[in-house]
């Protein structure tokens, strides 16, 4: 029997008896070494860079892109919805469709297809064709972010697993802080299709490469009956869940009948999609995952922190750009300092992981994310651009030992044959959780500010002594008496909206300590912290 019938045998064997498959079914592959796995690396990192990119570059442009395109801003905001409603669908399909393809396969086919999205989305000349190409997209884009960080697993020794995840951590972390810069300056001096345009070299070099260099390292393909009820109901509850979350501020949440049949669809169909998954002979996403400790605490640890995470980053420049005076390219410069520390540590992490309890490294870098938002809860208008950026910098030491050691805790001990639907079910539940993040994050803003605004406007009075000076220093200065509390008006409302961030900055910091003792809920990693890129245990 040749291998790749052993596996489809022993894989079909499992599901039918009922089990789940924890070993791989083939040999495993030997690692890469030398310029191969050098190239391979950068391969692997270029695509994850370009998908991770794309989504921030694109958000900061959408106002260039509406207006080009003859539409307001928020049905611009489409072009975003659109993206990840179709790209939380496709990741946790990761697994199926690795099974079902093999892994490089899957990989170079959705680079090369996000590379064509890309050329598309750039030409759209309408927001019905736009949001066409958005979706393809994000569908594609699913599969990148799981695969590239399983083929790098699998691509390292096993003692060097660790580097493996630093490696591709570090894409993921500069992505973020480059797409707001790039973005701004690609809209500002030349025209959007650009923040498009520029995907196709950089896709078609790293899928050519990934090619060349990984397509003798295929994984065994398995050909499943492809369960149709999980996959209409995963569509229905994650796009109605997605479509929720990003529209239900503009819709004032659950005041709206939209919002609550949305959130009534998506509860229902995600109860029955758990029923369905976990009792079907073959579902379309490997629940049986969460059954491992460390893996299931692993993701809900780094889903927490990522979404209080996500939370702050998304609060930060709006504040910036809305209230501090900062443009989108100054917004994104000030933010930019986050990534040298993440850049300097993340690989001595990597390389240094199995010498440490990864359970310490991630709650040194949760006291670090509550430190950095303490420091930001003290912030004021007067805030200079040095004491808005010293936390930045600082918080890139909390990224370095917060994506490695949480990954490396939900992935240890699992075999290759896993390691794409678990990835692409970590990385699902991460992005899930940023997106309940950002809406938290965009609604409490509001209701905090509304809170202070009341507050701070009963001290406005024009019988107390204060506003009595005011007027009479603005008068002096020739504005009319309506353009004078207009101005307190808006000195009201500033200072209102600075006094929630710093209740959310400090709220956040709380979240972040009591983030600790949720780590500590996983069983020590074996073979301290290393993940099992090579062979079942």
């Amino acid at each position: 029997m040749t291998t790749a019938k052993a596996t489809a045998a022993i894989a079909n064997t499992t599901r039918a008896t009922g089990t789940t498959a924890t070993a791989p079914a083939a040999p495993a592959v030997p690692p890469l070494t030398g310029m191969r796995l050098v190239f391979a690396s950068i391969a692997l990192a270029l695509a994850t860079f370009m998908n991770v990119l794309d989504i921030t570059i694109a958000n900061v442009s959408i106002p260039s892109i509406a207006g080009d395109i003859g539409v307001s801003a928020s049905q611009g905001t489409w072009i975003i919805t659109s993206f990840a409603v179709a790209n939380a669908i496709a990741v946790p399909l990761t697994g199926w469709l690795t099974q079902r393809y093999g892994q490089v396969r899957l990989f170079v086919a959705a680079v090369l297809l996000f590379v064509l999205a890309s050329l598309l989305c750039g030409l759209a000349t309408n927001l019905e064709s736009m949001i066409v190409f958005r979706i393809m997209q994000g569908a594609v884009a699913g599969p990148m972010i799981p695969l590239s960080q399983a083929l790098l697993l699998q691509s390292y020794p096993k003692e060097k697993s660790g580097m493996a995840l630093a490696m591709w951590a570090m894409t993921t972390m500069i992505a973020p802080v480059m797409g707001p810069i790039l973005g701004g300056w690609i809209s500002d001096n030349i025209s959007w299709p650009w923040i498009f345009y520029i995907n196709i070299p950089t896709g078609l070099f790293a899928a050519w490469l990934t090619w060349v260099l990984l397509r003798d390292r295929e994984s065994a393909r398995v050909k499943k009956p492809i369960d149709g009820v999980g996959l209409g109901l995963l569509v229905v509850w994650v796009g109605c869940l997605q479509v929720m979350l990003d529209k239900g501020k503009e819709l004032d949440w659950f005041s709206s009948p939209e919002t609550v049949v949305l959130g009534l669809t998506a509860a229902i169909a995600f109860a029955v999609f758990v029923i369905w998954e976990t009792t079907h002979q073959h579902p379309i996403v490997d629940l049986s995952l969460f059954k491992g400790r460390n893996f299931s605490i692993g993701t809900l640890a780094l889903s927490l922190g990522y979404g209080v995470f996500f939370a702050n980053l998304v609060l930060l420049p709006l504040w910036l750009q809305q209230f501090a005076g900062y443009t989108a390219t100054w917004a994104g410069i000030v933010s930019a300092p986050v990534g040298i520390l993440a850049l300097l540590l993340s690989p001595l992490v990597g390389k240094h992981i199995g010498r440490f309890d990864v359970r310490w490294l991630a709650s040194f870098a949760f006291l670090v994310f509550a430190v950095v938002c303490w420091l930001r809860s003290q912030f004021n208008m007067q805030a200079d651009v040095t004491t808005i950026m010293l936390p930045q910098l600082i918080q890139g030491a909390a990224m370095a030992t917060f994506f490695v050691p949480l990954t490396a805790l939900a992935l240890s001990g699992l075999p290759p044959l896993r390691l794409a639907a678990a990835s692409g079910l970590c990385n699902f539940a991460r992005i899930t959780a940023g997106a309940f993040g950002a809406s938290a994050a965009g609604t409490l803003w509001d209701d905090r500010a509304s809170l202070h605004h009341v507050r701070l406007a009963e001290a406005v009075s024009p019988y107390a002594q204060a506003t009595q000076d005011t007027l009479e220093r603005l008068s002096q200065l020739g504005y009319s008496a309506a353009q004078s509390w207009q101005l307190l008006e808006r000195q009201v409302n500033t200072q209102a909206y600075m006094l929630a961030a710093n209740d959310l900055f400090w709220g956040s910091a709380l979240l972040f300590v009591l983030l600790i003792g949720v780590v500590w809920l996983a069983r020590p990693v074996a073979a301290a912290g290393k993940v099992d890129a090579g062979g079942a245990h």
